[in-house]
């Protein structure tokens, strides 16, 4: 005979069922978030390098790249086509100004230098007899000046004489006339000669100017052979140091060629470019930082050339400290141009993954030891600092190190 199970113990079995297949719910978790943690990607601790979102001010700059380069740095060329004879310095020495540096053959322009001195001379000579020349036609036409005025003097006292014995009877009316004639015709010729020495000390002194310029402007080419056989005896123009030299000794060189440079190594500016999209964000006078190593040097945009080339814009910087130790010409560096400040923004730290704003995926710290792929919008950056419009909260830290292997990762474990 069936007996009736008690509810007590009908409840106590299913209770047992309950907590059978909870158990084995649980172990199923268990396995699940383990497979999962035995899958997720690692990455070591030291080999990241995190920064925490917090609120600040930001100097809102543009990247460039620049080279360091001498405040002073004078190019010099060969004014002649010539062949160096010997090197007198090497790179590298410090020279005053007036050392001479190289050697050239100057045989062929010292000739023609010597050949213009002697042509000086003789263009002397030729202007001193021009000069007596006009003189003494000059003297000729006065003395026949002064000869034609006497005959006409005589002549008109002729006149009068004749006049006067007309008068008294004791002379004919066609001697008057005679006189009359003979004086006009003195008178003419005396006027025909005032005309024709005046007018030869126009041509004279036209002739003499002529003359003078002609040879003023020999002088001129004589200074400038002068010159250029000076500046062939290449030497320092100033007080400095040689950066470059051609020391091949015996080379042939054409005019024009860059023999040496000196340069001054005490003062140095950086010399950056661009590119042209940020053209309207870089002014005479805008603050400028450049980043050497970890030195940090601040200075101003000297100038900014007027076009771009190959979409860059060349513009100089003015260092405050000039002189720091370590400058050095042709180092590499890297210029940030400051354009505004931005106050109380959140902000990160700055590195190599910025390119610019944008959104970004970035991993966030989100546990002790997990990090999780979240999407970031960038702002503006400065030197150190990148502005975060959205996705992250104050405090969160972010990874801002190279994170290219984990592109398909969502979440990573921190070993």
């Amino acid at each position: 005979m069936d007996r009736n199970i008690p509810q007590s113990e009908i409840r106590r079995r299913k209770m047992k069922n309950i907590l059978k297949y909870f158990s084995v719910f649980a172990v199923i978790l268990v396995l699940i978030w383990a497979a999962t943690l035995l899958f997720v990607a690692r990455v070591d601790r030291n080999s990241i390098v995190m920064s925490v979102a917090d609120r600040g001010a930001i100097d809102v700059s543009n990247g460039a790249s620049g080279v360091v380069k001498p405040v002073m740095e004078e190019i010099i060329n060969s004014p002649i086509s010539s062949r160096i004879v010997s090197v007198l310095c090497h790179e590298g020495d410090s020279v005053d100004e007036g050392t001479p540096l190289l050697e050239l053959d100057l045989q062929g322009i010292e000739t023609e230098y010597r050949n213009l001195l002697d042509e000086k001379q003789m263009q002397l000579y030729r202007l001193e007899q021009a000069k007596v020349a006009a003189s003494t036609a000059a003297s000729n036409l006065e003395m026949q000046i002064k000869v034609a005025e006497m005959k006409v003097e005589r002549m008109e006292a002729e006149l009068r004489n004749e006049i006067y014995l007309d008068s008294i009877g004791a002379g004919t009316t066609d001697k008057v006339r005679q006189a009359e004639f003979a004086c006009k015709t003195g008178r003419l010729e005396l006027e025909q000669l005032r005309q024709q020495y005046a007018n030869d000390r126009k041509v004279s002194d036209a002739d003499m100017k002529v003359r003078q310029l002609e040879y003023n402007i020999f002088l001129k080419q004589l200074a400038e052979k002068k010159r250029v056989l000076d500046d062939a005896r290449i030497r320092s123009p100033r007080k400095a140091v040689l950066t470059y030299i051609n020391n091949q000794k015996g080379a042939q060189i054409a005019a024009g060629t860059q023999v040496a440079v000196v340069s001054d190594l005490t003062h140095f500016k950086v010399e950056g470019e661009i590119s042209d999209t940020y053209l309207a964000q870089v002014a005479v006078g805008h603050r400028a930082l450049v980043r050497i190593g970890r030195v940090q040097l601040t200075g101003r945009v000297a100038n900014v050339a007027p076009q771009s080339k190959n979409r860059t814009v060349a513009f100089s910087v003015q260092l405050d400290d000039d002189g720091n130790k370590v400058l050095r010409p042709g180092l590499k560096v890297d210029v940030y141009v400051i354009n505004s400040i931005k106050d109380n923004v959140l902000r990160i730290a700055n590195g190599a993954y910025y390119k610019g704003r944008g959104d970004y995926y970035m991993f966030v710290k989100t546990d002790e030891d997990m990090l999780e792929k979240r999407r970031v919008s960038l702002g503006e950056s400065s030197f150190d600092h990148v502005e975060v419009l959205d996705g992250l909260q104050e405090g969160e830290e972010v990874v801002i190190s190279d994170m290219g292997h984990y592109n398909k990762e969502n979440r990573i474990k921190i070993k």
